[in-house]
């Protein structure tokens, strides 16, 4: 007899969703000159956007928890989530501010650099969105600011929140299961030990060089994927790498296994100048 099949996993991503403007530029300006940027294309990205756009190229549900302004960048935004997939459920709060805006620039060699107009918006615990639906999520990839929305995610399954939040995370009072974040980031550069509540596991990334699991028992490295034969930007790889390690961790891949084969989702963005058309979707292993 045939097993009956798994119901779809369900997903959210709780976080900021910038309105993206991406381009190449010869190289970056020196003081008093102008770049003019090479084919500028938007989409919705930021850490939220990225990770989101990835968890979407699976057959998971997806639910987004974010905020958008009150202008046309917000209302564009809004318009591209929704239109996503049919398996995706956005649920953003509404700020009367301008949505946060970002310029990225990509030299030749792929390398990025960003801009961002206007603070990030964050969902946060008081908005009137469906927090209670967490409690029905296989798993939550939290890279929002406010620790009672952390509190909220908590209650999903598995909870992974990136490094960029250690700050709510220690006010949040609660142990995520991984943090996720980059060796070559300042701002995610941690140890298990930074963390009030040290989390189940640190994972931190290192470009080519693969990465590290830090846990209770110590810590492990994992490989690097193959380099891709062409490199057309570095932005959202990383974000790409957590989304698809969510994933597969809540598909009950192994850690090891999980972060492994995430590598190989991060460094397909750096094909493409969108990340979105790099990414590769998602299976259950």
């Amino acid at each position: 007899m045939t097993p009956p099949a798994r119901p779809p996993l369900r997903l959210a991503v709780v976080g900021h969703v910038e309105h993206v403007t991406i381009g190449r530029v010869p190289a970056l300006p020196r003081a008093g000159e102008i770049a003019h940027l090479e084919a500028p294309r938007w989409f919705p990205g930021g850490g939220g956007g990225v990770a989101f756009w990835q968890l979407a190229r699976s057959p998971a549900e997806v639910l987004l928890f974010t905020a958008v302004g009150d202008d046309e960048a917000g209302a564009q935004v809004e318009r591209a989530l929704a239109a996503s997939g049919a398996r995706v459920s956005v649920h953003a709060a509404r700020r009367a501010e301008p949505h946060t805006r970002d310029l990225v620039l990509l030299t030749p060699d792929g390398e990025r650099t960003i801009v961002v107009v206007g603070e990030p918006l964050h969902p946060r615990a008081d908005d009137p969105l469906p927090w209670g639906a967490l409690a029905g999520c296989d798993a939550a990839y939290f890279t929002a600011q406010d620790p009672a929305a952390l509190r909220a995610a908590r209650a999903a399954r598995l909870l992974v929140v990136t490094a960029r939040r250690r700050e709510a995370l220690a006010r949040s009072g609660v142990a995520a299961d991984v943090v996720v974040g980059s060796r070559l980031d300042a701002r995610e550069v941690s140890a298990r030990a930074d963390y009030p509540v040290p989390p189940g596991a640190l994972v931190l990334t290192e470009g080519a060089a693969g990465g590290t699991i830090e846990t209770a028992a110590g810590v492990e490295r994992f490989p690097a994927p193959p380099a891709p034969e062409a490199v057309g930007g570095a932005y959202g790889a990383g974000d790409s790498f957590a989304g698809a390690l969510v994933f597969l961790l809540a598909a009950g891949l192994p850690l090891g296994d999980a972060c492994t084969a995430a590598g190989r989702h991060g460094a397909a963005v750096l094909r493409a100048v969108d990340p979105r058309d790099g990414q590769l979707p998602l299976e259950a292993p």
